[in-house]
């Protein structure tokens, strides 16, 4: 339009207010900047409260399916606490040297359950003898699927396809490995609401509003929003449990509700040190073992979306593909330890401790290593140990609807680094995200109308293996939205999808930051090259 006295140009910041951020900002400690020895170790111990959910919640549903009682029960937390803080420690020192929490994993479940209901463990009378002949068979079908991960992660195999990752193809990724577990949360505080509730609504008051109503230089109530919620609640539902608030209740109210109905405590002995084949030598049966591969396979995808969330909450930059190749070797081993000591399920990063990396803002390897030796630390002393593992579920999955919002909303993130104008964008991201929940949602519906899954042929272990693929909203979505991104006029699209912010980092010695924050410690390069 001609005229004089027009308005001045807008300034470049007003054109683009927020700009990219190839590593999140306002990050109080990052990867290699520890806080003080004092808050470290509570943080740390924060990090172990926040990873006991799953730790119990697994042997907790499948220990009673394996005629295994609270002994057991007990035995199996204690070896799954032991090792989740021994491949925590290593994927710490040696790994993707990230801040992430190794433990136990729900993708194992499905396969687990099968070799649980397998044929040839019904005439078992003995439920001592058949709870240790179906962890055998569970061992070593862990055993056989760590190598696909062993494989494929120090081959190098799984740095050729993580290259061709972009912003745009781990946005779905990233999401859904943290909004894919929406059945954990709410779910799980509606069991027992009147306890799951008020524990949701503290840690959002605790961890949101008191920091800004209370001003303080020592960020208090928003880095040690966990301990301060889950005690007043934990003491809270003590006071309903020995009032009799629960006396007449339904025996599952009463289970999810009470704080004396785990019985963990009076179970775990004083002093035990888990150690490899307690519960005798492992079986192999290759079918199972096959079923157990895909799982680990979908661990391996959902994993690599947890890694990124992440490398981004600890305000390290873009994770090089030969680094979390080297990372995904070193949770193979995991998995192979889940399998010698018997823990019942494979090992993943923890998605519930992610989240808790941007609740702190504290992304510090050094805490990290500090929770595995808390975890360590209480497996051994199996009674201190039981206390905390009998936080009631609820409280647990009140953490849980904050935390997978938490890594959800890292996927979303790297959005900025995508051009959101582009239709073939919207697209990929709408059809991967759409199926991605889609197809789970129906895998799962039609396993709990019929008692097994779409994929329903003689072959037990083919079915297992199709049916853990496409229950897993992570995997379903990473896979159609990296297959479309790679496929669909990739060429012509390089910086709608963000490539060229990735680029540099593809390498690992092509940025400083990068030997930074994921070089081994020890001059230990030279023996696991990270190019």
């Amino acid at each position: 339009m001609a005229g004089g006295g027009g308005a001045p140009a807008p300034k470049q910041d007003e054109l683009q207010p927020h700009p990219v951020k190839e590593q999140l900002p306002n990050i109080a400690y990052c990867i290699t900047s520890p806080p003080p020895w004092p808050e470290a170790i509570i943080l740390g111990f924060q990090h172990y409260i926040v990873m006991l959910g799953t730790t119990v919640i697994i042997p907790t549903a499948l220990v009673p399916q394996m005629g295994g009682g609270n002994e057991e029960k007990a035995k199996v937390i204690q070896t799954l606490l032991f090792v989740a803080g021994l491949n925590t420690l290593l994927q710490a020192l040696f790994g993707t040297r990230l801040p992430a929490v190794i433990g136990g994993s729900y993708t194992f479940v499905m396969p687990t359950i099968s070799i649980i209901l397998a044929g040839r463990y019904s005439d078992i009378v003995d439920p001592r003898e058949k709870f240790e002949r179906i962890m055998r068979g569970i061992q070593g079908a862990l055993i056989v699927a760590s190598t696909l991960q062993i494989v494929l992660g120090f081959s190098g195999l799984w740095r050729n396809v993580a290259r061709f990752l972009s912003p745009l193809s781990a946005v779905p990724l990233v999401a859904l490995a943290g909004f894919g577990l929406y059945e954990l949360g709410f779910p799980g505080v509606a069991k027992c609401v009147e306890i799951g509730l008020p524990q949701l609504i503290l840690l959002v008051v605790f961890s949101q509003y008191l920091p800004h109503i209370i001003h303080s230089d020592r960020h208090i109530f928003d880095r040690f929003a966990v301990i301060f919620s889950v005690t007043i609640i934990w003491v809270y539902a003590h006071l309903l449990t020995v009032g009799g608030a629960y006396k007449h209740a339904a025996p599952k109210t009463q289970l999810s509700c009470r704080t004396d109905k785990a019985g963990l405590v009076g179970a775990a002995p004083w002093i035990r040190i888990p150690y490899p084949f307690q519960f005798g030598a492992p079986t192999f049966n290759a079918g199972e073992a096959f079923a157990m591969m895909a799982a680990s396979f979908v661990a391996l995808v959902e994993s690599t979306g947890t890694y990124i969330a992440v490398s981004r909450f600890s305000s390290a930059t873009p994770l090089p593909p030969s680094v979390l190749s080297r990372g995904v070797g070193w949770q193979g081993v995991g998995i192979l330890f889940s399998g010698l000591f018997g823990t019942l399920t494979g090992s993943t990063v923890s998605v519930e401790n992610a989240g808790l990396l941007a609740l702190t803002r504290v992304g510090s390897r050094r805490v990290v290593q500090i929770s595995a030796g808390f975890m360590i630390f209480f497996s051994i002393l199996g009674k201190f140990g039981a206390i905390f593992a009998s936080i009631p579920a609820p409280i647990i999955a009140g953490l849980y609807c904050l935390f997978f919002a938490y890594v959800g909303s890292s996927g979303l993130s790297f959005l900025q680094f995508c051009n959101l104008n582009s239709f073939r964008t919207k697209f990929i991201l709408g059809f991967s995200f759409f199926m991605g929940l889609s197809v789970p949602q129906y895998f799962n519906e039609y396993t709990v109308i019929n008692g097994y899954g779409p994929v329903h042929t003689r072959s037990r272990w083919f079915n297992d293996m199709i049916n853990v693929l496409f229950s897993s909203e992570a995997f379903v979505a990473g896979f159609l939205a990296l297959l479309m991104d790679s496929t669909l006029h990739s060429k012509e699209s390089k910086k709608d999808r963000g490539m060229h912010w990735w680029k540099k980092f593809r390498s690992f010695r092509s940025d400083t930051r990068s030997e930074e924050f994921y070089s081994l410690p020890f001059n230990l390069n030279k023996f696991f090259p990270s190019v």
